[in-house]
């Protein structure tokens, strides 16, 4: 009998990344049911929020999945403090993984018939040891196709700008992607003297190397942006499968919060409700949360708003909401709104008739969620590669209005009191959502542009 054909999955160990990698397992799964996926682990940077009751339920709901759990490394940076202290103790934590992951494969592949690999971006380093085996390596980009047309033209960017911080350019021109500042980059490029910068830089280099790459978007969402990587940048081989959402639930032991705030949504007029949810990072300081309440107060909107402990209070404690609010806060408001402390279920709250708008730090998953429910979004970004996607939603899309900071990064409660307003009101970006909520649909369909994509990268590995 012959062995079993199989493809290797690699995400980066954040949790937006690890889920956004295994709904493309399960997608591919769905057209190949006899396929075995193997998911390799690495081991998280920091202590994140557990993912253990995530992967089990995977697991048992999916037996063609295995998750291979990589020992744990010692990295350089886990004994200083950095600036991007995040992303190069991941980079370095997953340098340190490859002999660990060569010695997967390679375990595999005596028992398997291995099509191909996908890896995340921040994973690029693995390819020093896929060399040794005979199996195509894709990437998979868990952020849209502007952003991966930025990354393909940021060595460019690094060339053309010598001398010059990204921070510090006026304009930036990047094909299919409009006009942008040049703080709006991910934050890890826009100074060359970041210690993440030259891996960036390496990686967005190996993309264009690489047998293909499978971007978590689709067709209608972002068609410029995927013309100008095949027509301008001349890389052909781009895969748009999105978008990828998980339809249940990731998050551990909040079952109260989750049924209280569905309950409280029942009760309400549709789309009457604004939802402010900032993501597993995103985090604010006292002063901005109490700015944002007194925004809330001032907008007289009904509201559904996810607070969290500002960074110097210790993440996994339950917020204090006396002493995080301004006094008096609750009772003033609590016909009207309703405070959950850390966590909510994003996608069940997003696609309740009650939510009207969503106030969110534009990470990419949260992006797709919002429009997959139709509602249209006010965009704060805070880390990572936010500010870029707030501009490409903004300006390029137009499912979202800007939530504008001053030059110190923190938000008015005036300017937070407007954009709820604003964005609770019928007009051009609720219409242009609700037009993408149904272009997601069809997408998926079997003769939607995303289906083609996919099997299109299923025939490229013999698989379909």
């Amino acid at each position: 009998m012959g062995k079993q054909e199989a493809i290797v999955l690699y995400p980066a160990p954040p949790i937006g990344h690890l889920v956004s990698m295994v709904e493309l397992g399960k997608l591919i799964l769905s057209q190949n049911p006899s396929l075995s996926i193997h998911i390799l682990l690495a081991p998280p940077p920091y202590q994140p929020e557990s993912t253990a009751t995530y992967i089990s339920t995977v697991s048992s709901s999916f037996p063609s999945i295995t998750f291979h759990h990589l020992p744990a490394v010692t990295p350089y940076s886990s004994t200083s403090t950095s600036r991007h202290h995040h992303e190069s103790l991941l980079l370095e934590i997953l340098c340190f993984s490859n002999p660990n992951v060569h010695k997967t494969l390679f375990s595999l592949s005596q028992n398997f018939n291995l099509h191909a690999m996908i890896i995340d971006f921040f994973c690029t380093a693995v390819l020093d040891v896929t060399a040794d085996f005979t199996f195509p390596v894709y990437y998979f980009l868990a952020s849209g196709a502007a952003y991966l047309t930025g990354s393909f033209y940021l060595p460019i960017l690094h060339e053309t700008t010598e001398g010059k911080n990204l921070i510090d350019i006026e304009t930036l021109h990047i094909p299919g992607v409009p006009p942008m500042k040049g703080s709006d980059m991910p934050k890890a490029v826009l100074e060359r003297d970041d210690e993440v910068y030259d891996a960036f830089i390496m990686f967005c280099k190996q993309l264009s190397k690489s047998s293909g790459i499978i971007v978590n978007t689709f067709d209608a969402l972002e068609n410029r942006a995927i013309k100008a990587i095949t027509e301008e940048l001349c890389f052909r081989n781009i895969y748009p499968i999105g978008p990828l959402i998980v339809r249940g639930r990731t998050g551990d032991n909040h079952g109260d919060n989750a049924s209280s705030c569905l309950d409280w949504l029942d009760s309400l007029p549709e789309q009457s409700v604004a939802f402010l949810c900032f993501g597993s990072l995103g985090l604010f300081s006292k002063e901005q949360v109490n700015e944002i309440a007194i925004g809330l107060e001032r907008s007289e909107e009904r509201f559904l708003w996810v607070v969290r402990n500002p960074p110097e209070i210790d993440s996994m404690a339950e917020p204090d909401l006396k002493t995080l609010l301004p006094e008096g806060f609750l009772n003033r408001t609590g016909n009207r709104g309703m405070v959950v402390k850390s966590w909510a279920p994003q996608v069940p709250v997003l696609n309740h008739k009650s939510i009207g708008g969503f106030v969110t730090h534009c990470g990419w998953n949260s992006i797709l969620e919002s429009v997959c429910a139709g509602v249209p979004m006010v965009a704060w970004p805070l880390y990572a590669e936010q500010r870029f996607n707030r501009v490409v939603i903004v300006d390029e899309i137009k499912i979202a209005i800007p939530m504008n900071e001053l030059e110190t990064g923190f938000v008015s409660s005036t300017e937070v009191e407007k954009r709820v307003r604003e964005i609770m009101q019928d007009g051009p970006v609720r219409e242009k959502t609700k037009a993408m909520k149904n272009a997601a649909e069809s997408a998926l369909t079997e003769t939607g542009s995303s289906h083609a994509a996919l099997n299109a990268l299923l025939q490229s590995w013999s698989l379909k």
